[in-house]
Parts: structure tokens; sequence; C-alpha cells
């Protein structure tokens, strides 16, 4: 708490950021970014470096939230557009990247990131308390993520931004803590946050005494699947195989599949920045080359050099927004020469995100059976973050538990409110993720 009293949640997401302050009595306020028509509670997860070589002396420019979108579909300079940073943070293959010829690591890109917000928030993050509450996934996004190394991440790239001291709790945690304060009785609550890198579930036993929320945590669990893979889906089905991923090419007299991990970095948000480094680029020009269908790797080519990831993203966003509420969607999109329209149905897209889903209900199975309880034993059902309004997600949960036990709300602010309420507790002990203190 800062001395007024005031505590502090972050909640650093992987499409979306949000900050709040939770007063001694209960008052929740999230900071707002930007000014005018562009202040918003929620900051988009994101940076856009423009290196402007007009001059006699180059300089690189760095913005993050929508003023980093603005820069990138306006600037006339070369641009580097970074997102899903998060999905770097428990990853040993990820060392650094180099953007106009200066290496970042993760902690710098983080760092960055903060440091942009800050700025943004204009003025409401100068006086921050001595420590804060900051949120972590119950599980990283990776084959074999390290949660001490994401956590040593997440404390150096704070430090370099000028926070004072984090203490971490469980993302799920923050929105179970701020959907109690709903809670009229008694109640054991299961909260589904599903961000954009990680799905994570919570179970949490609340009590009512004396006008007060006593919380007893049952369990967590969680699984780096949510959203990114959801569009990993969609680009690989819809927009890959315009770009060549079904294509051939020649080598020696031999016709061979273009080789598919350029296809399965390309529809990862988090690696397709990767892709722009010189080495990549000449590979694929080679098979350009020879292959049987150019003009698609060509356009490939194209969209890595001239960073169209987030029209990419704007497109696959809008397509699986309309889904969420109608039987098809109109894909729409351009890469170089190539037309990669569709209509996108509903049905498809349920089917293409099944393992994913299997998935997700087999981790929500396996927290009950880990805490013992069955699905009567759950008395409510908090279901937040933005895969939250899909409705085959939503179907997890009702097939398990029943329509009238799910709720939703604050989608994006729910984890940083909560967390910042948290902060409040005379002791966070209990609170606190495991192998954290």
């Amino acid at each position: 708490m800062n001395e007024l009293g005031y505590s502090m949640g972050v909640d650093f997401g992987t499409t979306n950021t949000v900050i709040a302050f939770a007063s001694p009595t209960g008052e929740i306020k999230g900071v707002t970014f930007g000014a005018g028509t562009n202040s918003n509670d929620v900051y988009r997860s994101v940076l856009c470096f423009q290196r402007d070589d007009s001059g006699a002396n180059p300089k690189t420019e760095v913005s993050g939230g929508i003023e980093a979108i603005d820069a990138y579909l306006t600037s006339a300079n070369d641009v580097r557009f970074i997102q899903s940073i998060k999905s770097h943070a428990a990853s040993h293959l990820f060392e650094e990247t180099r953007i106009f010829g200066n290496a970042f690591k993760f902690e710098d890109l983080m760092s960055t990131f903060l440091q942009c917000a800050v700025s943004d928030a204009k003025g409401a993050l100068t006086d921050f308390p001595a420590e804060f509450v900051s949120g972590r996934p119950v599980s990283f996004v990776g084959s074999k993520p390290d949660d001490a190394l994401a956590m040593s991440r997440y404390e150096g790239a704070y430090q370099l931004a000028g926070f004072s001291k984090p203490r971490h709790v469980y993302e799920p945690v923050g929105a179970a803590y701020s959907y109690a304060q709903r809670l009229e009785k008694d109640a054991t609550v299961l909260v589904g946050d599903f961000g954009g890198g990680t799905s994570d579930f919570s179970i949490i036993r609340f009590e009512k005494r004396d006008g007060r929320t006593i919380a007893h945590p049952v369990g967590f669990s969680g699984l780096g699947i949510a959203g990114d893979r959801f569009d990993y889906r969609i680009i690989d089905a819809v927009i890959s195989p315009k770009l060549g991923k079904y294509g051939q090419y020649k080598s020696f007299d031999k016709l061979l599949e273009m080789p598919k991990h350029y296809y399965t970095q390309f529809a990862k948000w988090h690696q397709l920045a990767l892709l722009k480094t010189p080495g990549t680029i000449r590979e694929l020009q080679n098979l350009a080359k020879s292959s049987t269908q150019p003009e698609q790797v060509e356009a490939l080519i194209e969209t890595i050099i001239d960073d169209r990831g987030f029209d990419v993203y704007r497109a696959v966003s809008a397509a699986k927004a309309a889904l969420s509420s109608n039987p098809t969607a109109s894909f729409k999109l351009k890469l170089g020469d190539i037309d990669v329209g569709a209509e996108v149905k509903v049905d498809d897209f349920n089917n293409w995100i099944a393992p994913d889903l299997a998935q997700i209900g087999s981790t929500v199975d396996g927290l009950l059976a880990d805490t013992a309880l069955s699905p009567d034993d759950i008395d409510n059902v908090f279901l937040t973050g933005g895969s939250s309004f899909i409705p085959a997600v939503q179907r997890i949960f009702s097939d398990r538990f029943g329509d009238q036990k799910l709720a939703g709300g604050n989608q994006f602010q729910s984890v940083a409110f909560g967390l910042a309420l948290i902060g409040q507790e005379p002791d966070l002990t209990p609170w606190l993720a495991e192998g954290t203190s």
C-alpha cells in the first residue's frame, strides 16, 4: 500500500493489461490510459518500434497500447510490431530478439511496455505502493515452461521499469476475489480465466462474516491454451493454405512439401515477429524460386517483411467475435497479391478447436478430482476473459455445472480489480502463488 492506504494490482496479459487501485474502504478504480477518444482502462499489450533514418542522427521511437497500433497503421517509417510478449516469459528458447540492431531480452520488452503504460497513464502511476500484487497464470505458455524463470523475468522487468516489489498471485484467484464481492451468502466458486495465452482455473470457498468476505483457496489448475491457440487454428485453416502451406518446391528433380515449421511460427503471435530475420527471409526466398506456387510464398515473405501481423490479428479477431453470435463469419484479408477472403462456419471453427476444448475440459475435470469435489459441490461458476464469450467454451461449463450456475462480467478488468483488493488483506500469504513469498 502507499501512504494513503491504496493497494495496486497489475494484470499483465498476453493481449491486454489492466492496472487497478483499491482503497481501504473497498473502492476500486482502474487506471485510464491515453486521453480523449483514445482513453481506455484496458491497455493493449503491444509495442511498436519506429525507425526514423531521415535526419543526421537516426533514432528509434517506441510506443505501447493503442498508440502502438496507431503508429503501426500510420507510420511512414520502418516499424517493428511486437505482441504476445508474455508468451515468452517461461521459455528458455527465447533469449533475445533484435530490433533495428539492438538486442532485447524478455525483461527489456516487458519493462519497455510497462514504461509506455506509465507514460500513457498521464500521471496516474506516479505513486507506487511499497509492494503491489502482480498476477501470474497458473501455467505459463510453452511445452516446457519454467515458472522460476518466468518469475525472475517478471521481477527483473518490474525493477527496470521503476515499479516497486511485486507479490505474485494466480490470475484466476484475482478474478475469484473480484467476483466474490457480488456474493450475498457462502459459496464455493469455480473461476475460469481465459486470457490470450493461458486458461486458468481456481476453486475458492467464500464465507460472509460480519460484512467481510473470508476466502479459503481450495485448488488451482491451468494450461497454456486460450485465445491465441484459437487464433492459431483459424490462421492455420484459412490463411496459411493460401500462403503456400500445402504447396511444393523442387529440389534435385524431386517435388517436396513446403516445410511446415514456417507456417507453425507464422500462426503463433509470439513467434510471428521472430520470423523476420535475414536468415529466415533468405530461406523463404529460395523456396519461392523453386516453388510450384511462388506467388503464395512471396505473399508470405511480404507479410513477414512488412510486419502485417496486426492486420492478420484484426481479421482473425473479427471473425472469432462474429462466430460467437453468428453461424458464419465473413473473413476479409488481403496479403500481397493474395486475397484470403473466405466464409468461415461456426461448425468448422468448433471442429478446429475441438482438441483444445477437450484439453480445457480435462483440466477442469482434473481440478475437481484433485480437490475431491463434484460438479454439485460448486455453487457458482464465473467465467472471465475474451474467450469466455465463445459458445463452445461456455458449453464446457454448462454441460458440467448447468446454465444456472454460470456468470460473467468485467471480462477484462476482473483480475486486476481482484488483485488490488487482495492487496488490502492484512496477510497476503494465503493468497500468494506457490513458490513465491
